[in-house]
């Protein structure tokens, strides 16, 4: 089985402050991160829906439940009208293409972007010249993190939650690292989370997954920030970045 080194390098967490969004300049190398609540949107719903393209109305369309579709809907519309600020483009007139595993991306445009979301949460990173992925979760999860870290984490990084004085809060830091990792790469979803250990400042780990081993990078930094009481962000990108905002995403 082929299989080859890779590289973490971890940071954080660290208090994120958003700002407003005042003609803010995006440079080489940096990232802009935007996070907003999830909340009703009433009218804005039909002008948020008026923006998608139809393979994002059909994705809508497979929810079930009203309340999934219409977060899909407020966040895949934000995201237009968020990246039509960097590529002066009209919201509705983006073209997306989408990587093997379904990861949207603008071809030659040389903005990247990830989008996360949460049960009351939205994030939107938007990076210069650096391929990025982005995670965030909610202390509102119902989620027996303790359980769960058994089947994904490590037996290191299992001892680190149970280390910390806030468990659930240092579980939802080490899954948004995973998270980011993959979303960075392209895979998006890989059974064994266990083969990406996330807790050190700086771990070489070994690869087999054959997908992942094509489509990774031999190296990733991960930051990890938190929003206020509820919210844990983190991003992942081949080479550190020069500079992250956190920019308050508005309806």
């Amino acid at each position: 089985m082929d299989s080859r080194s890779l590289t973490l390098h971890c940071s954080g967490p660290e208090a994120a402050l958003l700002l407003p969004a005042d003609d803010l300049v995006l440079p080489e190398g940096g990232i802009h991160a935007w996070f907003g609540p999830i909340g009703p949107h009433g009218a804005d719903l039909a002008q948020l829906e008026a923006l998608l393209d139809p393979d994002e109305l059909r994705r809508a369309d497979r929810f079930r439940f009203a309340h999934d579709r219409e977060r899909y809907i407020v966040g895949h519309g934000l995201l237009r009208r968020v990246l039509s600020h960097y590529l002066g483009t009209a919201p509705r007139d983006i073209a997306f293409a989408r990587g093997a595993h379904g990861k949207p991306y603008l071809p030659e445009q040389g903005i990247q972007f990830n989008f996360s979301d949460t049960k009351d949460g939205i994030l939107i990173a938007v990076g210069r010249g650096l391929e990025l992925g982005a995670d965030v979760e909610t202390m509102q999860r119902t989620v027996d993190h303790l359980a769960v870290s058994t089947h994904y984490f490590t037996p290191e990084e299992q001892e680190d939650i149970l280390r910390s004085s806030d468990t659930k809060r240092r579980f939802l830091e080490l899954w948004t690292r995973k998270e980011a990792v993959l979303k960075a790469s392209g895979v998006g979803i890989m059974d064994d989370l266990k083969v990406l250990r996330v807790d050190p400042a700086l771990v070489s780990l070994t690869i087999r997954h054959a997908e992942f081993l094509r489509m990774a990078h031999d190296q990733y930094h991960v930051g990890t920030w938190s929003l206020g009481e509820d919210h844990i962000i983190s991003l992942a990108t081949p080479e550190a970045p020069e500079q992250v905002l956190f920019i308050a995403l508005e309806p």
